[in-house]
């Protein structure tokens, strides 16, 4: 079982514990902000099973049916745990509006508190964790995971605030109020993880930083060579694809001109991790005179 589907399982095991400990808090309180602290956390669970299954699914090995792989699997878990975290915010607003309407003293706040703080930091720790490790395995399923369990974090730290300042000025519509301000935080970071989500599967290119590593790549390392142009790249969860025509001397052998191929995917494999290349090799009179001039 590799990194990547362990945190997974682990996203699902720690999420449950930590809806368990913030359920407590809101049940003993009554409180409308820990009460939509604890149902992010129901959210938190699902997209976690959500994540599971799309990093399974991502796993598998390209087939017949799916010659470029299953990579995109994960992005359609992003795109869904962007949607949850939109509606839980829209809940949320619902329960602040009739706490709004009707406020009411809350019961045992700091034992509440305190309950709610431990979830919190058990949180941070496993969010910042799934945004580490998702990065370095380029799993976009687990950097979204991360990045919302670090809203939920801050979410915390609002409530917390929003409670204690209930109980030093004894308005307890302040409790409602915090939890708006707390959706109106959870919207923005939903509809962020969305867009991100989207712009793979929208075959979006890669950075422009490495997007510049791969040019001057195919520059230095493809001797021989005449010109490289028509230079493409997607991102798919761990894959990144490049594909460009690789124009050669007319009279290069197929081998020599094979060599090249060999040498320049070499070399992107190394710089950038998961690289899938596609190199269309064309002959001198098929130069364009425009996209990457390749130093000899």
């Amino acid at each position: 079982m590799n990194t990547t589907l362990k945190l997974a399982i682990g996203s699902v095991i720690v999420g449950a514990i930590v809806l368990a400990i913030k359920a407590l808090a809101w049940w003993i309180t009554g409180s409308v902000a820990l009460y939509s602290d604890a149902l992010e956390s129901t959210v938190n669970v699902a997209t976690a099973i959500a994540a599971l299954i799309a990093i399974r699914v991502a796993s598998r090995p390209a087939d017949a049916s799916h010659p470029y792989g299953h990579h995109k699997a994960e992005f359609f878990s992003a795109v869904l745990e962007g949607v949850m975290i939109i509606i839980a915010a829209l809940l949320i607003l619902r329960e602040a509006f009739h706490g709004f309407m009707n406020p009411v003293a809350l019961d045992l706040p700091i034992e509440g508190l305190l309950i709610n703080g431990a979830a919190t930091v058990i949180n941070a720790f496993w969010a910042w964790l799934l945004v580490t490790r998702g990065r370095i395995g380029k799993s976009p399923a687990l950097v979204a995971d991360g990045k919302h369990l670090f809203t939920d974090v801050i979410t915390s730290a609002g409530v917390a605030i929003g409670v204690l300042l209930a109980i030093v000025t004894d308005w307890w519509v302040l409790d409602p109020i915090m939890a708006a301000l707390v959706a109106v935080n959870i919207l923005w970071s939903g509809a962020k993880v969305v867009r991100d989500s989207l712009s793979g599967l929208m075959d979006e290119a890669v950075p422009q930083d490495v997007l510049d590593r791969v040019r001057g790549i195919i520059s230095t390392e493809a001797g021989g060579a005449v010109e490289a142009h028509d230079l493409r790249t997607r991102h798919a969860g761990k894959a990144t694809f490049i594909e460009f025509h690789l124009v050669v001397p007319g009279e290069m052998s197929v081998f020599d001109a094979h060599e090249i191929c060999d040498q320049v995917e070499e070399a992107l494999k190394t710089a950038v991790p998961g690289a899938r290349i596609t190199i269309h090799v064309e002959p001198e009179h098929k130069q364009k005179h425009a996209g990457i001039v390749v130093l000899t």
